[in-house]
């Protein structure tokens, strides 16, 4: 048995599966320390469907907590960023493009030495140690707690910046140390930036994965918890101490996940209505369409990977206007949903509210919406399909029409058909498919880099990208008979010489598991 939990701002989901097979799922709501509200899923399902802990294999945690994080600018470490690229890259610093206040919160200070790599892994400088040495001495004078290391082109030579760590990890014991070559694509401000923020969140991850390890095994559950990373796939506590980024779009990709296996349909379009907000996304054999521009994420320019998302203001909790033309949203009652709603005894009518007096859902009150003008009820609901069917129109990339398939608590709202896509799937346990998400991730492994395709050797080239792949995902943990390639790309680059060409390939595989009796 597996148990998924999903980690959202209104609600905390939780399902036992066996298998495939669904035995028990519950919603919960999210508390302000996360963890409690963990505890109280898990024991929901102890309730629903009492099972024995040690036929526990694995425990998969998709959580919001380093996004939030970001996005409120708290709870981040001092932080410095090492460039090595003199004297090619000086002209923008580290963090040229942030907003203040985040600058502000990691204590953002910068340092540029000479070093780096051309696109073919020939040297553009010399690493100057002697730089790097007194570039960790002013750090430690700072008071820098974390440090992040990003070389030109790293993703292709990652020498550097792996001496860079080794000088840095000698003069400031103690301090935690990201690389870019690890964490972004090709492409150095935005991988700079997606490193700055891991380093930036690192002290927080370790927190934060030992109270998620703690609440788990505090419920006398021991078996190895994994954490929901931004493609689908999943890793364990080190790594997510590591390279926290890696879980900020988990949310929406777990719901994704859900979808196509409680649908059967591995090609489609799903939205996910949560409490805040409708996150809309494709899926393509099964995973979510991944973004292929750059990814702004509290302001910031990244190139990490990223499910390829829109989402818009439309929840449960949303807030319904109608002193002129009627609105739904984007503001949002969120977590306070059950006190703040009019069916809940609340004064503020919302999307949740409307569902109710239309006869959408039975939640709350019923007899607390029966003044609701049912004009009203049926213009609020026409506004959400309307600016649903706009999103799903969004994501669109061909004129083939996509299969539409909604999840999560709020898909209530959504009618029996959208405009210009048909029918509208809800499979059963659409309400956590997040959580189901999370619960059957498997385990990836990805390559992205520029090679140098020399004359009729592209064959042998493409082969060894896609095994490396493979191999990454057998070393994260996956079953080897189980590993396939997901997602393949080459894009060859004609401003560069030498036939460069942008190859990335994708694998994954289901997770290697035992339980507590080493079955």
């Amino acid at each position: 048995m597996r148990i998924g939990i999903d980690v959202g701002g209104t609600n905390t989901d939780a399902v036992l599966l066996d298998g495939r097979q669904v035995l028990a799922a519950v919603k919960t709501g999210t508390t302000a320390d996360v963890t409690s509200g963990i505890v109280s899923a898990l024991r929901g399902l102890q309730e629903q469907r009492a099972f024995d802990s040690a036929d526990v294999q694995a425990v998969m945690i998709g959580t919001t907590h380093f996004i939030n994080a970001l996005v409120e600018a708290r709870r981040l470490a001092p932080t410095a960023a090492l460039r090595l690229s003199l004297p090619a890259g000086a002209s923008l610093p580290p963090m040229v493009d942030w907003p203040q206040r985040l600058i502000d919160a990691v204590s953002g200070r910068s340092y540029l030495v000479h070093g780096g790599h051309e696109f073919d892994g020939r040297h553009i400088a010399e690493l100057d140690e002697a730089e790097v040495r007194k570039a960790a001495d002013d750090m430690g004078q700072a008071g820098v707690r974390s440090v992040a290391i990003t070389s030109v082109f790293s993703p292709v030579n990652a020498e550097f910046e792996a001496r860079a760590a080794e000088i840095i990890a000698e003069r400031l014991p103690g301090v935690a140390i990201s690389l870019s070559h690890e964490i972004g694509r090709v492409g150095l401000l935005e991988r700079e930036n997606a490193t700055i923020i891991n380093a930036a969140l690192r002290e927080l991850a370790a927190h934060i994965v030992d109270g998620l390890a703690a609440s788990i095994t505090g419920e006398g559950i021991t078996a190895p918890l994994y954490l929901s990373q931004n493609d689908g796939t999943l890793m364990d506590v080190d790594f997510a101490r590591r390279y926290p980024v890696a879980t900020f779009a988990s949310g929406p990709t777990n719901s994704m996940r859900g979808a196509a296996v409680l649908s059967g349909l591995d090609t489609c379009a799903v939205v996910d209505v949560g409490g805040t907000t409708s996150d809309v996304g494709v899926l393509r054999h099964g995973f979510p369409r991944e973004a292929t521009t750059d990814v702004t994420v509290a302001g910031i320019r990244t190139n990490f990977r990223m499910p390829d998302v829109l989402s818009i203001g439309i929840g449960g909790g949303s807030l319904v206007r109608h002193d002129g033309p009627v609105t739904v949203g984007p503001d949002s009652v969120g977590y306070e949903l059950t006190s703040r709603a009019l069916v809940f005894g609340g004064d503020t009518l919302t999307a949740t509210d409307i569902a109710v007096a239309a006869g959408r859902a039975e939640i709350g009150d019923v007899a607390r919406v029966a003044h609701l003008d049912r004009e009203l009820a049926e213009a609020a609901l026409r506004r959400i399909a309307s600016d649903v069917a706009d999103a799903v129109e969004r994501m669109r990339t061909s004129a083939e029409p996509l299969p539409v398939v909604a999840v999560g608590g709020g898909s209530m709202l959504l009618p029996d058909e959208l405009a210009g896509s048909g029918e509208v799937h809800r499979p059963e346990h659409y309400a956590v498919a997040n959580a189901i998400g999370a619960a059957i991730a498997q385990i990836g492994g990805e390559v992205d880099r520029v090679y140098a395709v020399e004359p009729g050797r592209r064959d042998a080239v493409v082969d060894a990208a896609k095994q490396e792949a493979v191999d990454r995902a057998v070393a994260a943990g996956a079953s080897p008979s189980s590993v396939r390639i997901v997602d393949f790309d080459e894009v060859p680059i004609p401003y560069l010489p030498g036939n460069a060409t942008r190859i990335r390939a994708k694998a994954v595989g289901e997770l290697q598991l035992t339980d507590a009796k080493g079955r």
